[in-house]
């Protein structure tokens, strides 16, 4: 038999003695039956309820590394132990694409019907939707096509909220299909290098060790350089990732020179024959030009020993940085040679909208889009489905 928990006050203070009870009290023969008033017969002990066990709850799956690691420090020393299998069925993606974009859908939404209540359209109600739509972070040329469709087709008619969402999802799609591209790796370009750039913050390290799980799923070999040697706790996240994904990781010690630590990466995947390389870099702001000045020189080292190479360089956007993301892609771009996005944490913000805008601006290719802290919360980026999500779409 189980031995009774202790009850919540002496588990809360320990086994402390028990009081003298008074003297008088005490009794001086044994207790017989005939003592004291009959009983009923005890019920047998029933079982414990669900809320207080008698043993603590086994654990769930380990905590994964989050998207927002850049600010952990001490954290990741224990290497991860293997995720169990969730006992739900997983969502399919786009259901964890419209739930991550919900916030970003349900303010759209909300602000729409609140313009639209099934009445004519006219001049006054375009005016009020485009305010919803640039504060939305769609961009105001996005914000003014969608209100010319409707002033084209509908104007001095009843207008609803669901009209409204739907030439939305029509015009973000066709803003963003021309962009929606996968990471194509070139089986000729032996490794093909991955550059990962990106402010502060952003989750490049996470986002590094997603892809090499994807990689390796796909039977790639693979490595990892932790090429932001500013902080230990990057290198130490992306060792952890290493040892997930049984992909070596190149590493020195934190302060060492990042583009020594780039050239050694490319060095050794090139005698191994690794058939992809990804190279992490510290976080920095677009306008610490000091700092941007260092990661060209981390390109200008790569393409000593590759003239082509990095074969591909990734800027991640943290989406909820909202209007600045413009700004980062603009001075990334044009000091970096960015050629292609990957857009985290959408399911933390509002503004998700501001990829459709980045997208009208730059067109460049966008790769993946992340929703999630788990693996298969990054997915390859499909236009249709970010607009459906993005609009209230089912």
């Amino acid at each position: 038999m189980t031995e009774k928990k202790p009850g919540f006050f002496k588990r809360l203070f320990g086994n402390q003695p028990a009081p003298a009870a008074p003297p008088e009290t005490l009794p001086e023969t044994p207790i017989t039956p005939d003592a004291v008033p009959p009983v009923p017969e005890p019920e047998p002990e029933p079982t414990p309820a669900p809320a207080e066990p008698d043993h603590p709850p086994p654990p769930g799956p380990p905590e994964t590394t989050p998207d927002y690691i850049e600010d952990v420090e001490d954290a990741l020393a224990a290497p991860p132990q293997p995720v169990s299998a969730p006992e739900q069925p997983r969502q399919g993606w786009f259901a964890r694409l419209a739930s991550g974009l919900r916030r970003s859908s349900d303010n759209l939404s909300t602000s729409i019907t609140s313009v639209f209540t099934k009445r004519k359209l006219d001049a006054a109600m375009l005016d009020e939707l485009e305010d919803v739509l640039i504060q939305a972070d769609l961009g105001v040329d996005t914000a003014m096509a969608i209100t010319d469709t409707l002033r084209r087709d509908r104007f001095d008619k009843d207008v609803s909220g669901e009209d409204v969402r739907a030439v939305l999802a029509a015009e973000v799609e066709r803003v963003l299909a021309p962009v929606a591209a996968p990471l194509v790796i070139d089986t000729n370009k032996k490794p093909f290098i991955i550059l990962m750039i990106g402010v502060n913050g952003s989750g490049k390290t996470t986002t590094i060790g997603k892809l090499a799980q994807k990689f390796a799923a796909e039977g790639r070999s693979v490595m990892l350089a932790a090429g932001d040697t500013f902080r230990a706790a990057a290198i130490e996240q992306l060792q952890i990732w290493g040892q997930r994904t049984g992909a070596p990781v190149i590493a020195r010690p934190a302060g060492s020179d990042a583009s020594g630590l780039a050239f050694d990466a490319v060095t050794q995947a090139k005698a191994e024959g690794r058939d992809v390389l990804i190279i992490d870099t510290a976080g920095r702001l677009q306008n610490r030009d000091e700092l941007m000045n260092e990661l060209e020189k981390v390109i200008r080292v790569i393409k000593k020993l590759d003239p082509e190479a990095p074969h591909a360089t990734l800027l991640t956007l943290d989406a909820t940085t909202g209007q600045n993301a413009l700004k980062q892609v603009e001075i990334f771009g044009a000091r970096a040679g960015v050629t292609g996005l990957v857009m985290t944490k959408l399911d933390g913000t509002a503004r998700g909208g501001i990829l459709v805008a980045i997208a009208r601006k730059f067109g460049l290719p966008v790769h993946f889009i992340g929703v999630g802290e788990g693996v298969g919360d990054l997915e390859p980026f499909e236009a249709q489905d970010f607009a459906r999500a993005i609009a209230g779409g089912e």
